[in-house]
């Protein structure tokens, strides 16, 4: 008969998760991951498969949590549009100011992984399309939402400006990486957002 576990899964799956956004998929090591967990090497492959098993699951968990947070803000129906785009801009600047490692900021782990797997990792770029495709529909939705009560001005397609946010979001991320502080993030923030009202 099995022996029950004696951890807590989601806790080990959030430790995991924090070591691949810190680190990356290949930079981090079984090793690494004992460590953060707390568990054995049997406990990790037991429980998980493999370390591309529990990184996916990591990803999993990282893209519902933050893509969740941001549609939310995307959905708040008491704001005007543009005030939301502020709002989620905002949450992008406070996200990246807090979520630091040795003074640099860990950026996103979807960026982070478009950047270093999405072009040879099949599975995790079809992962990583869903998010942006679902992350689109919401900023375009808000962007079209925007031309109707005329807090959005820019005679852009709705589309484009979806993406052109979007990119400015992961430029934020990845400068923030690269030791933007505060100040950088909200000025980029900034015309952003003038962008689309200006």
């Amino acid at each position: 008969m099995a022996r029950p576990r004696s951890f807590d899964e989601e806790r080990a799956l959030d430790a995991a998760m924090r070591t691949f956004w810190e680190k990356g998929y290949e930079a981090t090591s079984t090793q690494d991951l004992c460590e953060a967990t707390g568990l054995g090497r049997s406990s990790i492959y037991n429980t998980f498969k493999s370390k591309h098993d529990l990184f996916e699951r990591a990803l999993a968990r990282y893209i519902d949590t933050m893509t969740s947070a941001q549609l939310a803000v995307l959905e708040d129906g008491r704001l005007s549009a543009a005030e939301r785009v502020r709002a989620l801009l905002a949450m992008v600047v406070e996200g990246e100011t807090e979520h630091r490692a040795g003074g640099r900021s860990l950026g996103c782990l979807t960026v982070n992984t478009t950047v270093e797997l999405s072009a040879r990792d099949a599975r995790a770029a079809a992962m990583l399309e869903r998010d942006t495709a679902r992350r689109l529909a919401a900023l375009r939705a808000v962007l079209e939402e925007g031309r109707r009560d005329g807090s959005i001005t820019s005679a852009r397609d709705p589309g484009a400006l979806a993406r052109f946010v979007n990119a400015a979001i992961g430029g934020m991320r990845i400068s923030s990486q690269g030791g933007a502080d505060r100040a950088a993030l909200e000025s980029i923030a900034d015309v952003t957002l003038d962008a689309l009202t200006g």
